[in-house]
């Protein structure tokens, strides 16, 4: 059974995929500032126990972890080794985390890392257009991960990835569309190139959203927030290499 732990909320935006943040949207709504990063109620969640003695987050499940901030955030570098340390201690979970800020991973990585990385670790890299490929990817491949995803989500734009797939680096590739008011349109072309390099070089693919805008065939499509992942379903495009 899947879990999520946001042992801190909050971030501020980075890069162009951040314009129409989630995070940012369902905080406003309830009268909150999204920029401003804290520590949350459940920091220490993989740690807890319910009642009967056992582990709150139930062994052999996947974590989602931190995905109402960036587990990189500099607001948060005074945590996140207590984070990391959790981590390790319930090597009994998967933790899965994406970044924006990739180049910050270096110099934050605990000293018991290894030089493969937590095994139980999976970190994901946002690639939202060319230009995050151009700065994000030659670093992401090049630290100590034992698991990587690039994730190119909200797609704004073809983004060109088979060189940096070539090296078998990289486990899975996601793509998706943006959602909520002033969403960006995504082109399925784009999604289908992405699928079509992930098919040459080997490397898992998974096209999660279409997003509200959705553009095929020349046509644009206006894609209900309930419908946007199972329309990307429907597509039957994923490859589990």
């Amino acid at each position: 059974m899947d879990g999520e732990w946001n042992p801190w909320h909050g971030c501020h935006k980075y890069s162009a995929g951040c314009a129409n943040c989630y995070v940012y949207r369902r905080d406003a709504s309830v009268g909150r500032d999204a920029s401003k990063v804290y520590r949350t109620r459940d920091f220490d969640l993989p740690l807890r126990r319910n009642r009967q003695g056992g582990y709150k987050l139930a062994p052999g499940s996947l974590v989602y972890t931190c995905f109402t901030s960036d587990f990189l955030v500099e607001e948060a570098d005074a945590w996140r080794q207590e984070a990391f340390a959790m981590m390790r201690q319930r090597q009994d979970l998967r933790f899965f985390f994406i970044t924006k800020r990739i180049e910050r991973l270096g110099a934050l990585l605990p000293e018991d890392w290894g030089p493969e990385g937590y095994a139980n670790v999976e970190i994901g890299c946002t690639c939202e257009d060319q230009e995050a490929v151009r700065r994000r990817l030659p670093e992401f491949l090049h630290l100590p991960i034992r698991r990587r995803s690039v994730i190119c989500e909200p797609l704004l734009g073809p983004v060109e990835l088979e060189d940096f797939l070539a090296g078998g680096g990289v486990a899975q590739v996601v793509a998706g569309g943006e959602s909520g008011e002033g969403a960006r349109t995504c082109d399925y072309a784009w999604v289908l190139s992405l699928r079509d390099q992930c098919a040459r070089s080997g490397v898992g693919f998974h096209f999660k959203q279409t997003g509200a805008r959705f553009r095929k065939d020349g046509r644009l499509y206006a894609i209900p927030r309930r419908h946007q992942l199972s329309q990307a379903r429907k597509a039957g495009i994923d490859i589990d290499p």
